[in-house]
């Protein structure tokens, strides 16, 4: 099904977060906002369908799967 619009990035855990936003960015131009946070950081529980989230571990690489919200 090409015309699926991607939701998640489960290929991006353990890449520095810096690139998985790259990443991100490209596939999904049409994102407003894409935030790397550090892991344990406190967020709002909003649903948002113009938003991604990318949560990094201490050394800067992704620690769980991004995905919209």
């Amino acid at each position: 099904m090409a015309d699926e619009v991607k939701t998640k990035w489960p290929e991006l855990v353990g890449k520095d977060g810096n690139e998985a936003k790259e990443i991100i960015e490209k596939e999904r131009p049409d994102l407003k906002q894409v935030h790397i946070i550090p892991i344990n950081s406190p967020v709002t529980m909003d649903f948002r369908q113009d938003r991604v989230r990318i949560v990094t571990n201490q050394d800067g690489t992704v620690a769980v799967p991004p995905c919209v919200g």
